[in-house]
């Protein structure tokens, strides 16, 4: 009796694994959650993502869909420099700022003590399947919300350095390309592969921009103009874990 127990078990759970196969490979889209860690040089991350992605082609190995994510930034004494495009590029206009020069002699550093920035975001995403367990991707964040405590801070202009008490997380994130971004933006590229019929682990790179407003001190441009934002850039390695809801 236990040996036709065990046999019956057996079959529903290798019929119901063919069967979810054959589902997914007719489904238009796929939606999944995923949790990620990456670090860097005396920072890091955490993640937690809802992505519901299209499948597209005939073969439906292409993916395209929107997600939300929230990502909590840490580190220690990191330097964020001046944000603005207008003084940090030669030029701001959009797309073609990723390809623009920097303005070195227009950067001022405020040296964030221990940041914590902890965003909400809508993400836009992409992947392809490159075969049955192995996918790969990229997201980004396009628009959200930003939050943390104040913290301490030292400025730095030419030469002269000034305590910052209370700098600030900057609220709004807006993605707009380049140094035109506003706020605390992470986007990942990242491989993935299916160890079960729903369970993935990924190995990412990740570009993460956060930011910081100076309340008590603020950067003079050369052109006359004042500034109290100044940004960081984080590029940091991590593996994760990708749950499939359907």
């Amino acid at each position: 009796m236990r040996n036709l127990t065990v046999l019956f078990i057996s079959f529903l759970c290798v019929s119901s694994t063919g069967f979810a196969q054959k589902t997914d490979t007719l489904t238009h889209h796929r939606e999944f959650i995923d949790f990620g860690g990456t670090i860097g040089n005396d920072q890091g991350s955490v993640s937690a993502a809802y992505t519901y992605n299209w499948k597209l082609g005939e073969k439906r190995k292409l993916e395209l869909g929107l997600g939300a994510r929230y990502t909590g930034y840490f580190g220690k004494k990191k330097d964020y420099i001046t944000a603005p495009a207008s003084l940090a590029r030669t030029t701001s206009f959009p797309f073609v700022i990723v390809f623009a020069g920097q303005r070195e002699e227009n950067f001022d550093t405020l040296t964030v003590q221990r940041p914590f920035v902890n965003s909400l975001n809508i993400t836009f995403n992409l992947g392809y399947a490159l075969g049955p367990k192995w996918y790969a991707g990229t997201n980004i964040d396009v628009i959200g919300y930003s939050f943390g405590p104040s913290t301490n801070a030292v400025f730095k202009s030419n030469g002269n350095t000034t305590t910052e008490p209370k700098s600030k997380v900057v609220p709004f994130n807006l993605l707009l390309t380049g140094d035109n971004d506003r706020g605390s933006l992470n986007s990942e590229f990242f491989v993935s592969y299916k160890i079960s019929e729903r369970c993935s682990i990924k190995g990412i790179y990740q570009f993460l921009f956060t930011e910081y407003t100076s309340t008590t001190v603020q950067q003079i441009a050369p052109d006359g103009s004042s500034n109290n934002r100044f940004r960081n850039k984080a590029n940091n390695f991590g593996i994760g874990i990708s749950y499939s809801l359907k």
